[in-house]
């Protein structure tokens, strides 16, 4: 963790044909992104408005002495929280047998381990959200988050594909952001020393190892974090079998061109994670339409 942050902060450009000049980001704007970097570093992770019981539950997800009814208790003293699984659980999304679910025990099996973070972790933003202290960040936060949920539907539509859990390929692409999240909740009150334009080119180089360092503070598996935090090497070599990062990258790609008015224009050359997975501008296409059939039922599942 503390590598991956210090290799981002040495990689930031000091220059940008200005003389020679510090400029990006401003300097009040670098050193905030420095000292985020730090506090992260030494195992500090400070979300304003983030509610305990997510990490917990995270926690105990990955405690193999876990039983379901203890996840129940422990999901079962964040009402908001346990009302959100029911709701999911039993959603046209997540129920394809058609029979409703009435204990939160059931609830919790029929999602698994990887769903129930996925939507803890929803209901978590949803809360920050609406916390008075970050109202002024409602607007960019559901539109970050949003843009989460395309990333993680098409992560999932891409998995099927190979031997990445599709589960795990969901979860990850709904965490892609993190980074971008914590940057931005952290900055919240700050807009006026942070508003230089050149904060948002900053933030692209930095929020990927910011990611990857909540993440590994959070305990989260080592190849979800490396896969956030090697989002954006779009011509990565690996001699392995496609892996979460391969899946997470296409996802991303394929994200940002569903956001583009159609007809869209999809260009997977020079991205080897498209070449590794086996992926032609007519398939990404398919896997395109079947994510924007589905999304709106998926972010009603999630309640977001």
């Amino acid at each position: 963790m503390v590598n991956s942050v210090a290799a981002t902060e040495r990689s930031i450009p000091t220059a940008a044909g200005d003389g020679g000049s510090t400029r990006v980001g401003g300097g009040y704007a670098l050193q905030f992104l420095r000292g985020l970097a730090t506090e992260l570093s030494g195992g500090s992770v400070d979300l304003p408005s983030f509610p305990d019981v997510i990490i917990r539950i995270r926690q105990a997800l990955e405690d193999p002495r876990s039983s379901p009814d203890r996840m129940a208790r422990l999901v079962g003293s964040e009402p908001r929280l346990a009302a959100r699984l029911m709701q999911t659980a039993n959603s046209a999304t997540f129920n394809v047998s058609g029979k409703p679910v009435t204990e939160l025990r059931a609830a919790i099996t029929r999602l698994g381990q990887q769903l129930v973070q996925s939507v803890a972790m929803t209901c978590a933003v949803q809360q920050m959200k609406d916390a008075p202290a970050l109202r002024e960040m409602a607007v960019p936060l559901e539109e970050l988050w949003k843009t989460c949920i395309a990333v993680a539907s098409i992560c999932q539509v891409i998995a099927r594909r190979t031997k990445v859990s599709p589960d795990e390929a969901f979860l990850c692409g709904l965490m892609h952001a993190i980074g971008r999240l914590y940057i931005m909740v952290r900055s919240s009150g700050q807009s006026r020393e942070l508003s230089d334009p050149a904060f948002a080119e900053t933030v692209a180089g930095w929020h990927p190892s910011i990611g990857k360092a909540v993440l590994e503070n959070w305990g989260f598996p080592e190849k979800m974090c490396e896969a956030v935090g090697s989002q954006a090497e779009y011509q990565r070599a690996c001699r392995s079998e496609v892996d979460l990062t391969d899946v997470l990258i296409a996802g991303i790609v394929l994200a940002d061109c569903l956001a583009l008015p159609a007809p869209r224009s999809i260009d997977v050359e020079g991205i080897s994670a498209f070449q590794r997975i086996g992926l032609s501008a007519q398939e990404c296409g398919a896997i395109l339409t079947h994510a924007e059939y589905q999304l709106a039922s998926l972010s009603d599942a999630l309640g977001f």
